[in-house]
């Protein structure tokens, strides 16, 4: 594997892909968070009208510690913005405030991906951390050349598809949540016609980081199955 250039062609696409994403989500965050929201709301009383609009009163809002660490913890139905974002009278916390109210709104209405998500995520979970030892004990044993090593590499692959499932349904999930936001911002006129737009640019950017996270694990998964034998041929 280590001396194997598709699997440095891969990781090097991998991390260009992510570094993209990332790079794309800080320059909107930055530019924007610089730009006041015309009502001098913060992003914690952005996502307090938002709930309120949308009559939900049973969420917390929490301060958290970091940057970008916002999200909506459904088991207790607490809202945690990040410091730049709970206090910050931006375009940018308005928009990424509205984004993780837009996950409560999902799970108050009870929002099917949302739900198969959640459900989803030990099974993600246990996928992660077996496919590896699997996936490697599979090359050692010679992959789909051998018995033992067809079974492990099939064993892996499937339990890898699990966290690549997992990624591919955070997309709807999250685009939805971006929808119900800015349509949310439209409809209350928290922000004025004019400033739509760069809330749009900071959840239209911080979007692309899940798609970059999906077309990782597809190529992993595909690298993967290529690898060990399963599709493409036998490999010596």
């Amino acid at each position: 594997m280590f001396f194997d250039p598709v699997y440095w062609l891969m990781i090097g696409a991998i991390v260009l892909i992510s570094g993209l994403a990332s790079t794309a989500t800080r320059r909107a965050f930055n530019k924007y968070s610089k730009v006041p929201m015309r009502r001098g709301m913060t992003g914690a009383d952005v996502a307090a009208a938002i709930l309120r609009a949308n009559q939900i009163h049973d969420v917390k809002i929490e301060a958290i510690g970091g940057r970008l660490s916002d999200h909506y913890d459904p088991r207790n139905k607490t809202l945690r913005l990040s410091e730049p974002v709970f206090g910050a009278r931006s375009l940018a916390a308005a928009g990424v405030a509205a984004h993780e109210v837009g996950h409560a709104i999902q799970h108050a209405r009870g929002y099917a991906p949302l739900r198969f998500r959640s459900a989803w995520v030990p099974v993600a979970g246990f996928g992660s951390n077996i496919s590896w030892l699997l996936l490697i004990g599979a090359m050692f044993m010679g992959g789909a050349q051998t018995a033992m090593g067809s079974n492990l590499a099939l064993a892996g692959v499937v339990l890898f598809a699990a966290t690549t499932v997992f990624t591919l349904i955070t997309l709807p999930v999250e685009f939805d949540a971006s929808r119900r936001a800015i349509r949310t911002l439209e409809e209350q006129h928290i922000l004025a016609q004019d400033e739509i737009g760069g809330a749009k640019a900071v959840l239209n950017a911080a979007a692309l980081t899940y798609v970059a996270a999906a077309a990782a694990s597809i190529l992993t998964l595909l690298y993967w199955a290529w690898r060990l034998g399963l599709i493409g041929g036998r490999r010596g």
